[in-house]
């Protein structure tokens, strides 16, 4: 897998993968939907609304999982030079602010009927907050710094300083939360009834896929980007 290291190896690549990632993420997400709002009996206490579950929980796996990726990408940018890490880390950022957004769009949405108000400072909703602040600061300083490798460095730093709201999002709900606390991946096992688990893990799987499939196309418009803006800079200096 090293030389898809390669920007050119990884374009051919992308180009192999993205029709089959497509496919699958658009047939689970059809599965998934199904099953989570055809399938899936409306829950005991919530009644029909419980079904946001099956968007609004994959959402914050993903708002969570684009920054790790993140701050991986750091490492490799920083660490070990690797020449796709900053490429990957200017990609994921937008797309890891977008299921943050959704995230706190459904979750607003759920808690009004549930909690009786749309927005309360809990440490969950807060931590998640601060998680899309940060992302929406890294696509500006992309944005501000004008060299890529600059940009780069200066975005790998920040975003491994902010790796630690990662843990405090993950723990949150143990500080005096009203947010549910851990309902699958817990110590004697997951307290959702079968038939509505099985719907949230096929949504999470799918909302997976089309976090890679966007993150691969995402790369690789950007690095046909930067041959077009060395191009750019090549013709440039050539014309003076």
């Amino acid at each position: 897998m090293l030389k898809y290291a390669n920007p050119t190896n990884f374009l051919t690549l992308a180009a192999k993968l993205l029709p089959w990632l497509g496919a699958a993420t658009a047939a689970l997400f059809a599965f998934g939907l199904y099953l989570g709002f055809f399938v899936a009996p409306a829950d005991a206490v919530q009644g029909e609304i419980f079904r946001i579950m099956y968007i609004h929980v994959p959402a914050a796996w993903l708002a969570m999982l684009g920054y790790v990726a993140m701050a991986g990408s750091a490492l490799g940018t920083l660490v070990w030079r690797h020449p796709l890490a900053d490429v990957a880390q200017k990609a994921a950022a937008p797309l890891g602010a977008a299921f943050t957004f959704v995230c706190l769009v459904t979750g607003s949405l759920w808690g009004k009927p549930t909690w009786g108000t749309w927005w309360v400072w809990d440490p969950r909703l807060t931590s998640v907050l601060v998680l899309f602040i940060m992302y929406l600061g890294l696509i500006a300083l992309w944005q501000t710094i004008e060299d890529p490798g600059r940009a780069a460095r200066a975005a790998a730093i920040l975003t491994l300083v902010g790796i630690v709201n990662i843990p405090i999002i993950k723990f949150s709900v143990d500080w005096n939360s009203l947010h549910q606390g851990e309902s699958v991946f817990r110590a004697g096992g997951s307290t959702i009834y079968p038939t509505m688990l099985w719907p949230l893990l096929v949504m999470a799987v799918a909302f997976t896929l089309l976090f890679v499939t966007l993150l691969i196309m995402s790369m690789r418009n950007e690095i046909l980007r930067r041959r077009v803006r060395r191009l750019s800079l090549l013709a440039a200096d050539l014309a003076r």
